[in-house]
């Protein structure tokens, strides 16, 4: 017998099976989803979770002239095996693969890019908005989840969205529990009635006739506000100008079909409230949804194998730092939006409690409060991805440099991170950060120098910043003292000839591959900012050629600080400026990446071979390497 999954290709599809083949649809579809994963790596337990919802979605609407927009992305792993992309997940997250996240030009279906949290109902609330000035009857739906209702953006845009009259409807997936009690037969019964046309029509009916009397049209809204309330814990949204609707079952099928079937026929903001579970169908992930969000590889049987890494992660590094230093200083304050475990921050979330804040989904807030708790005396380390780091541009400047307040920023994932791609990589923060008054910006090349640069950061009375990459370092064993470093001062590593590479960050390793190769003299920069000038001076006067190597985005990088400096100085010297390109860098493996950015040993060697410096140094230009 042929599985139903295998003959689905294309919504229409789906569209054609009965009611009655949908739930061995979704059981095989839970099948797929695991068997896939565990050979791709991925997440896992938010799209075990989605999976009853995704079918009933392109089973009701007319996807994809209806809009559906996916909140982060990462629960869309069914939404893509729907649409046409089921033997594509065999390549999910590879370089030339299919991305792990909605993308526009990968998909007619995937009507919006995602990545990042709490942007779905700002997007499908554009989408409804554009629909009626074009007339059109398309529907635009947002599905977030109750971890993106922390971030103040998705109640920007229903406050927004509930003064407009555009089509919207915005699911919110409950899968922790966090806002509704257990969900029984009274609450399916209850959103089936009051998304039914004719509570719709009682309604609307009823406040025509009671216009003429105000006060007792006053009296039934807050009498019908009241009834609802009790049942339904939809008051907040109601208030923001939704009809609100739920809480029901996410994974009964019939349930989620007809209530989605008569949403469809109303007019106006909508909220329909499902409550699912995490890792449903997988024992493993539903026991620990945690362990199981995001996987590598794994055996499907025994549940995930860890590969042992050769060494600890930069994560790992400021993790025991972090405890470190609250045990040494109990001022120290430890901030993060909600990336507790990413960030290696369990340990220190359970030793000191009363000294660690999880925001939620909120950058802005998180730098804002950690400037706040720095006003009053504390000392504000903010844990956070360099990605997620680019939303609070404007609370870095105006609240925390400006007032050059002593609030410490711990960036994690600098540079390229691998399978999650373009919309994960921290391609910016050193052109970013290197731009505002105030900052001191360092980027360690090893594990040991990691911990010294937190210290460092940590001493100092104004905003600092220190950013590492994701994964592991060269494996130098790090210190138990906390140490600093002198502020500003980068070191020579390797003497050469000619050639000089100015390395900033994790770079040095290949750079001192390339240097050996090329009889090169090597500086590990240490500082992006302030910029060890007198350093850079010494290499400009004693070589012909400089070369700049980070991983960073070239333009306004640590490379342009360099320049920068030559320039202010009036010194004249043959350049290369090696980096991240002026594009898009997609998934893939790590390694991988970099080679094809020139940033490993052999495109370094290979970039400094091609450029022709004169024996006299005459006429020096500034050059950039072919990865551009």
């Amino acid at each position: 017998m042929t599985p139903l999954l295998d003959t689905i290709n294309s919504p229409e599809d789906l569209r054609k099976l009965s009611r009655e083949q949908l739930p061995q649809l979704a059981d095989e579809l839970r099948e797929f989803l695991i068997e896939s994963v565990s050979k791709t790596g991925g997440h896992l337990s938010s799209n075990l979770g989605t999976v009853e919802l995704t079918i009933a979605l392109h089973a009701v609407f007319n996807t994809p002239q209806d809009k559906l927009v996916w909140d982060v992305g990462h629960q869309t792993y069914v939404h893509k095996i729907l649409t046409g992309r089921r033997a594509a997940m065999a390549r999910l997250r590879m370089h030339g693969g299919i991305a792990g996240f909605p993308k526009r030009d990968e998909s007619p279906y995937d009507t919006f890019g995602t990545g990042h949290s709490s942007t779905s109902i700002s997007a499908a609330l554009g989408m409804a908005a554009a629909a009626k000035l074009r007339g059109s009857d398309e529907r635009a739906v947002a599905i977030i989840g109750d971890g993106a209702m922390t971030g103040g953006m998705a109640f920007e845009a229903l406050n927004n969205a509930g003064a407009m009259d555009a089509n919207l409807m915005v699911i919110l997936n409950d899968n922790d529990m966090s806002i509704s009690r257990p969900v029984g037969a009274l609450n399916n019964y209850l959103a089936k009635l009051m998304s039914g046309r004719f509570y719709a029509a009682m309604r609307r009916g009823s406040e025509k006739m009671l216009k003429g009397m105000p006060p007792v049209l006053e009296f039934a809204k807050r009498t019908e506000e009241h009834i609802k309330g009790m049942v339904i814990p939809g008051t907040m949204f109601e208030e923001f100008g939704f009809n609100y609707i739920g809480p029901i079952d996410g994974h009964d099928l019939n349930v989620l079909i007809d209530t989605l079937n008569n949403i469809r026929k109303l007019e106006g903001p909508q909220f329909l409230h499902i409550v699912t579970q995490k890792g449903k169908g997988y024992a493993l992930a539903e026991e620990d949804c945690l362990l199981y969000h995001g996987v590598s590889r794994f055996d499907r049987t025994s549940g995930i194998i860890p590969k042992p890494a050769p060494h600890r992660t930069f994560t790992q590094i400021f993790g025991a730092w972090l405890c470190d230093m609250a045990a040494a200083d109990n001022r120290l304050v430890a901030i993060t939006p909600a990336m507790c475990e990413g960030s290696g921050m369990t340990e220190f979330s359970e030793k000191y409690p009363d000294r660690y804040f999880d925001v939620g989904i909120a950058e802005q807030h998180a730098l804002t409060f950690a400037a706040g708790m720095a006003c009053e005396g504390s000392k504000p380390v903010v844990a956070i991805y360099s990605t997620f780091l680019q939303r609070a541009y404007d609370q870095l400047i105006h609240d925390v440099a400006i007032q050059n307040l002593p609030v410490m920023l711990a960036i994690d994932r600098g540079g390229l991170v691998g399978a999650d791609g373009a919309t994960h990589a921290g391609s910016f923060d050193l052109s970013f950060l290197r731009s505002i008054p105030n900052m001191t910006v360092m980027a360690p090349a090893d594990e040991n120098e990691c911990r010294q640069m937190l210290t460092t950061a940590y001493r100092m009375d104004s905003p600092t910043a220190v950013r590492y990459p994701r994964g592991t370092g060269p494996g130098v064993q790090v210190a138990k003292e906390l140490t600093a470093l002198e502020v500003g001062k980068g070191e020579i590593r390797r003497n050469g000839i000619g050639v000089a590479i100015l390395s900033f960050g994790t770079m040095l390793a290949p750079a001192l591959e390339a240097a050996e190769r090329l009889n090169a003299t090597v500086a590990n920069m240490r500082f992006v900012k302030p910029l060890d000038a007198e350093l850079v001076l010494k290499l400009a006067r004693e070589h012909m050629l400089l070369v700049t190597v980070e991983e960073n985005t070239v333009q306004g990088g640590a490379g342009s600080a360099v320049a920068e400096c030559l320039a202010q100085h009036g010194v004249k010297v043959s350049m290369l400026h090696l980096g991240l390109p002026d594009r898009f860098v997609e998934q893939g493996e790590h390694a991988l990446l970099l080679a094809d950015c020139g940033l490993d040993a052999a495109g370094i060697e290979s970039s400094v071979r091609k450029v022709h410096v004169s024996a006299q140094g005459d006429n020096p230009t500034k050059l950039v390497g072919d990865c551009l």
